[in-house]
């Protein structure tokens, strides 16, 4: 499954704003794959804190190939101990355990929460032990796939808009009144961003300034 960007989206941010728009008449249309499935979307998100997402694709595929899928009824029934022998820290075992009990127990309705508005699931989800306002927000677009998801919290956003737009750096009110600008369509937006960032259009430069290195010892 894909979160798939084309037709009316980018016709909408083409009309809103230039600079983008050529940059999407550029790369073309975009698709990104999604997991739809909440339960094992957030046990994923809180294995990838601060690891590379290869690393986070191994560890999750040794957890869903043990148990037989990401399920709270697998997970609950084992120790925060054993979830740690996937390779992940003690911290986060406890986290991916508190998060399959409330599951379990009807505390927290997942079939609900993908029913909620964009604030109220950010709201849900941050009470989680373990989940941010940014692994919230990724949850937002790559699993509920809702439309107008752009993270100031992401570094790669900023770094995309900051070579759309030529800017040395980019605050919040400066985001905000971008972020206002793309809505109804920032997660369109943020694919595009990322795209720039990760360099698919060569010629564009990151205009921020670069860090000075200290002087090597001889």
């Amino acid at each position: 499954m894909y979160f798939k960007v084309g037709g009316r989206e980018l016709e909408y941010l083409k009309s809103k704003d230039p600079k983008l728009g050529a940059v999407i008449d550029r790369i073309g249309p975009l698709r990104r794959p999604v997991n739809p499935d909440l339960f094992s979307s957030v046990v994923c998100c809180i294995v990838g804190q601060q690891i590379s997402g290869r690393v986070q694709e191994v560890i999750c595929g040794r957890i869903a190939d043990a148990c037989g899928g990401i399920e709270p009824e697998s997970l609950g029934r084992l120790s925060a101990g054993e979830i740690r022998r996937f390779g992940v820290s003690y911290k986060k075992a406890e986290n991916i355990r508190a998060f399959s009990e409330k599951v379990l127990s009807g505390e927290l309705d997942l079939n609900r929460v993908g029913r909620m508005p964009d604030d109220e699931v950010i709201r849900t989800l941050t009470a989680l032990p373990g989940v941010g306002l940014w692994t919230a927000e990724m949850i937002l677009l790559f699993t509920l796939r809702r439309p107008d998801v752009l993270s100031f919290g992401d570094l790669g956003i900023h770094r995309g808009m900051r070579m759309v737009y030529r800017h040395r750096a980019i605050g919040r009110d400066l985001f905000e009144r971008y972020r206002r600008r793309l809505s109804p369509c920032g997660s369109a937006a943020s694919l595009y961003f990322w795209e720039v960032a990760g360099g698919a259009i060569p010629e564009l430069t990151d205009p921020a300034p670069r860090r000075k290195q200290a002087p090597r010892a001889v």
